[in-house]
């Protein structure tokens, strides 16, 4: 059984997420201890017993110490299977963090699975649905495996209650990627969203966004509005939020995103994730800050080895780096201090059904 020490570099949630999806791609055991020890509240929430859960039931797991506040999971894998599998995280607890830990396994499973889950779309700390599927399913369908993601409806902090459906068609085998250099940009595009809350202000952060996407990178923006009518609005609480991407000549995409928040206006959101997206495509790499620690699974997984260049080295970028290698034994390379634009070179697995 591989040991795995849930409390290096960052010691969130990430390593565990990880661990687990890795351990079900390649079929052998993990024990993570001392999950997430620096924290305020040490040990498993909801979200990753969610997580640890979806991911067990696409390898008929046994799993130890599956219980919120725990600090130790041993996760045994037993048999593959695919088909729909369907999970209620029953709070706010992001569906796009359950879906990291779902998803490397199910890549390369031997049949299509689809994930129908109840959570978090947009939550402080995660990637939001949006950004998932504008920005990280494009990128991964660079790399082989199909995914269609269908947001039916948004959850918000506290109470929840978004509805996503997530299509996976498996590959044979992962590709490798290659693309240090973003290039020129052919276009920007975006959601911006509110829900429960007055119309104008997917429309102002939708603005506020096209003023400074315009004025720095000189391309008009298409940012669509997404927005309802007090009558036939079916989300459980207010929020707001929008998500941005440039796309590159060569195929890249890089995103950047921000959500509502009392007390915040909605130009203040619509500049904040604008200006994200200008600092990402000024360093020049192919690669944004967010994207880089998700993609590290599946370049380890590809088959020869991926080059890409990386908008930031980031902490959740070496923290993943660490728990793959401890799984994998994959060799990583990254060139670059943390804080600043940097190379990574993966020398892939080659894994395959």
């Amino acid at each position: 059984m591989i040991e795995i020490d849930g409390s290096y570099g960052e010691g969130g949630g990430q390593i565990l997420r990880t661990a687990v999806s890795l351990s079900a791609l390649t079929m052998r055991p993990v024990r993570v201890f001392n999950i997430r020890a620096g924290r305020p509240k040490p040990g498993l929430k909801n979200q990753h017993i969610a997580g640890i859960e979806i991911t067990g039931k696409i390898v008929d797991a046994e799993i130890k110490g599956l219980q919120v506040g725990s600090t130790v999971v041993e996760f045994v894998p037993r048999q593959r299977r695919g088909g729909t599998i369907s999970y209620d995280v029953g709070t706010a607890g992001s569906i796009s963090l359950v879906l990291q830990a779902a998803l490397p396994p199910a890549v390369l499973s031997s049949e299509p699975i689809s994930f129908k889950l109840r959570g978090g779309t947009d939550v402080k700390w995660s990637p939001p649905i949006d950004y998932l599927n504008n920005v990280f399913v494009h990128t991964l369908e660079i790399l082989g495996p199909k995914i269609q993601i269908l947001q039916r409806k948004r959850g918000h902090f506290p109470r929840g209650g978004g509805n996503v459906i997530c299509e996976v068609t498996p590959v044979d085998s992962i590709k490798p990627l290659e693309g240090t250099q973003f290039g020129n940009i052919s276009s920007v595009g975006g959601i911006s969203h509110c829900v429960r809350l007055p119309e104008h202000i997917a429309e102002r952060q939708a603005a506020s966004a096209g003023e400074i996407i315009i004025k720095h990178l000189e391309v008009e923006p298409d940012i669509a509005r997404e927005s309802y009518s007090r009558e036939e609005d079916p989300h459980l609480g207010p929020g707001s939020g929008i998500v941005i991407w440039a796309q590159s000549e060569r195929g890249f995409r890089m995103g950047a995103d921000e959500l509502g928040e009392r007390g915040k206006s909605a130009e203040s959101v619509g500049v904040d994730a604008a200006s994200q997206l200008v600092a990402e495509v000024s360093t020049g790499k192919a690669i944004d800050s967010h994207l880089c620690d998700m993609l590290i699974p599946y370049l380890a997984m590809a088959k020869g080895t991926s080059k890409i260049g990386v908008a930031m080295v980031t902490s959740h970028l070496t923290t993943n780096i660490w728990a793959v290698k401890k799984v994998l034994g994959t060799r990583i390379d990254v060139q670059g201090r943390t804080g600043e634009p940097g190379t990574v070179l993966v020398e892939g697995r080659g894994l395959s059904l």
